[in-house]
């Protein structure tokens, strides 16, 4: 049972008020954990691509990513995970891309002999810095660095495309059927 005197209809408040409507304000303190700084992680990408001017054909020459991860603390495997992402980010930009026939419904690329997936040919030489300066927001001064390295390959890619083209594909993959339509 509820306890009568906590208790008031909307219609009470508003009587009461003598208003139409009444508008409430509350405000609430950030999470304990987000009060004492960022703790993400952030990277910037630069590519440069050579576009066959016959074919139409993108191929990425160099890459570049700079991450900002905070303390890195087993340099290896973080290099790993950052060229690791932007091998993935370079196969969503260029070439990966689920084909369904749209009468049945059924997907027409169901493996990797269909399904392409860079491999050692489609990926540049990857040059990658970071500046491994510890967070004082965290235990251990570190930051993530599983997913960093794919997040603006795309982007990085389709604005190479567009500063060697003039043409701006906003539909990832960029395939010949869209630089040519």
């Amino acid at each position: 049972m509820q306890d009568e005197k906590r208790f008031e209809t909307y219609a009470a408040l508003l009587a009461r008020a003598r208003q139409a409507e009444v508008t409430v304000e509350a405000d609430a303190p950030m999470p304990f954990e987000l009060q004492h700084g960022s703790m993400h992680s952030h990277s910037a990408l630069f590519c440069e691509v050579r576009v066959n001017a016959v074919t139409g054909e993108i191929r990425v020459s160099r890459f570049l990513g700079s991450f900002d991860c905070g303390r890195i603390i087993n340099a290896k495997t973080a290099a790993s995970q950052f060229r690791g992402g932007i091998i993935m980010g370079l196969g969503l930009a260029l070439m990966e891309e689920s084909e369904f026939d749209e009468r049945t419904g059924r997907i027409m690329n169901p493996s990797l002999a269909d399904y392409h997936v860079p491999v050692r040919l489609d990926v540049p030489k990857i040059d990658m810095i970071w500046n491994d300066e510890a967070d004082p927001h965290t235990p251990m001064g570190a930051r993530r660095v599983g997913e960093i390295g794919i997040t603006g390959v795309g982007a990085a890619v389709a604005n190479a495309v567009f500063n060697a083209t003039a043409r701006r594909i906003r539909d990832l993959p960029i395939t010949l059927d869209k630089m040519i339509g």
